[in-house]
């Protein structure tokens, strides 16, 4: 039985719309692939406070978490995650990145362009489609 990791991801939204995306390193499972940052939930921690958590501690700058944007649960093949996504807004700082190999800014529109992890991709559909909104 594989095992299950519930995590979450902030969709950074800049004043310009833009969309932080963070790059996965080498040492990170899934090398190589853009996600929405964020991390793993730990127990007895509420989603938003897991997305505080883990902005500080890997981008060095405060969020504050608004709605949820998407809930996706994703079968790898030596693991499962389920990944919730949430709308946020820099409150504090600037992101830094610490344990990442690049991040960046993007339009909504040009978020195809970067290849996202799996269970990131409901979530980039979504933010795809209010574009035009």
């Amino acid at each position: 039985m594989k095992k299950t990791i519930h995590v979450v991801g902030a969709i950074i939204e800049n004043e310009q719309k833009e969309i932080f995306c963070a790059l996965r390193s080498k040492q990170m499972s899934l090398p190589n692939l853009w996600e929405f940052p964020g991390g793993k939930i730990e127990k007895n921690e509420t989603p938003e406070a897991a997305l505080h958590r883990e902005i500080l501690e890997e981008f060095n700058c405060e969020i504050i978490v608004k709605e949820k944007v998407e809930d996706t649960t994703y079968e790898y093949e030596t693991f499962i995650v389920r990944l919730e996504t949430y709308m946020a807004q820099i409150v504090k700082g600037h992101p830094q990145i610490t344990e990442h190999a690049d991040a960046k800014w993007v339009k909504r529109e040009d978020l195809y362009l970067l290849e996202f992890a799996p269970a990131d991709i409901p979530a980039v559909e979504k933010l795809v489609s209010q574009t035009n909104c």
